[in-house]
């Protein structure tokens, strides 16, 4: 299950939120100092604590934040990997943490309850940006960085069918049913916004026969192999790379948009207002490409995320090391 889709029902999810999302964290210590970012470390004197959810991207997402954070002067508690969207969501909302990296989609679905996602990115960041002040939260600009759902399929049926797009997916499944196999989660197979959507949107018609529903991690593989055409992925998955698959457009934009943005507990902002220039080139370098090697480095490398994080951070001048 992934954080960034907060499928855990919300019943539940509240449970984990007290359970889990409300420990003390401990401070960040990363030696760093002021580069394109945080000159005349405007965040002198403040102490931020910054959250994210548990799995890989967030816990990068948030090291980046927190890194972001402390290069500008202040003083950093480390709340990342948080069980579950919600629990993370409630700590920014309480004041409990005060910033982290969101999805659009999942505060206009999951925590607005919405049920129709809106296709432009964009407006669907202004939409979230403009429903959620009435909850203490507030969004900062987005990212490119889109972590949504798509179908990949590897090099040699690539090859072998050309497919690039989920309309030329719905074709081939007319034309030769036998040759479109899915490999999928549970949830996605059952989702509104997954598989029986799609099917919808595209007027594709696939056999139960034609679908497996595994595991996120095994579908990677399963699809690398060749064992089923396409697999259910996430667009910002290191491995997409790694394994050299080839995503499918969603021509036809049926998928939501998870852009990611900084929430920021709006008492906290207004008390630093500074959070949102410190942090905002930062989110402009972010996109799919970049999300793809961050992940890949610890997902199919093994490296740590915080160290991922204050490399890349580094490397591309918004911190120094001493």
């Amino acid at each position: 299950m992934r954080g960034v889709r907060a499928h855990t029902a919300l019943a539940a999810a509240l449970v984990l939120a007290s359970a889990c999302g409300l420990t003390s964290g401990s401070p960040m210590t990363d030696n760093v100092e002021p580069g394109s970012i945080g000159q005349g470390e405007p965040l002198k004197g403040a102490t931020l604590t910054v959250a994210s959810k548990e799995f890989t991207e967030q816990l990068i997402l948030g090291a980046i934040m927190g890194i972001a954070f402390q290069g500008a002067g202040a003083k950093v508690i480390d709340r990342t990997g948080i069980q579950g969207s919600i629990g993370a969501r409630e700590a920014v909302k309480n004041g409990d943490a005060d910033a982290m990296y969101e999805y659009t989609g999942t505060a206009w679905i999951t925590y607005l309850g919405n049920s129709e996602p809106i296709p432009d990115p964009q407006k669907q960041w202004q939409a979230v940006h403009d429903a959620d002040p009435k909850n203490g939260v507030t969004w900062l600009p987005p990212s490119a960085l889109n972590n949504t759902y798509a179908l990949a399929m590897n090099q040699a049926n690539f090859k072998k069918y050309g497919t690039t797009t989920l309309s030329d997916v719905a074709a081939l499944s007319k034309s030769d049913p036998s040759a479109v196999t899915l490999c999928v989660e549970s949830e996605f197979a059952n989702r509104a916004d997954g598989l029986p959507g799609m099917e919808k949107a595209y007027g594709m018609d696939i056999p139960a026969k034609n679908i497996t529903q595994m595991d996120t991690g095994i579908i990677y593989t399963q699809v690398q192999k060749g064992s089923c055409t396409y697999g259910e992925v996430f667009t910002t998955d290191g491995r997409i790379k790694s394994m050299n698959l080839v995503v499918m457009k969603d021509d036809k934009k049926f998928f939501p948009n998870y852009n990611a943005a900084p929430v920021v507990n709006s008492k906290a902002l207004k008390k630093y207002p500074q959070i949102a220039e410190v942090i905002e080139p930062v989110t402009k370098k972010l996109n799919n490409t970049v999300a793809q090697d961050l992940n890949a480095k610890v997902d199919v490398q093994g490296q740590d995320p915080h160290e991922v994080a204050l490399d890349w951070m580094t490397q591309e001048g918004f911190v120094k090391q001493d």
